[in-house]
């Protein structure tokens, strides 16, 4: 049909599970640097944890801190204030012009 993306089965391997995943095939390339950085952030945290906090807790660990990043990240792209200012200036402009 048209207008719909094509689905793509993909295995992603994080950790020590390969996860079966339906996907759009546009999104494969964001969905393998995904699982990168999941397994870049979990290793991290094992070498400095493993034997002193169990494989859960530093899961979770990785996923705060992933999970952190991305607000992080977020934030810096609210365009709120930007709208804010231009709205303002754009009021004043045009309250100028109608004088």
């Amino acid at each position: 049909m048209a207008g719909e993306k094509e689905k793509l089965h993909i295995r992603l391997h994080i950790y020590d599970t390969d996860m079966p995943v339906v996907i759009d095939r546009d999104d494969k390339f964001m969905y393998r640097e995904a699982a990168k950085d999941i397994n870049e952030a979990v290793n991290a945290y094992s070498e400095i944890f493993k034997g002193k906090k169990s494989d859960k807790e530093i899961l979770y660990m990785a996923l705060i801190d992933i999970a952190y990043n991305y607000e992080v990240e977020k934030s810096k792209n609210d365009t709120t204030p930007v709208t804010d200012i231009l709205s303002k200036i754009t009021n004043e402009i045009e309250e100028t012009l109608n004088e």
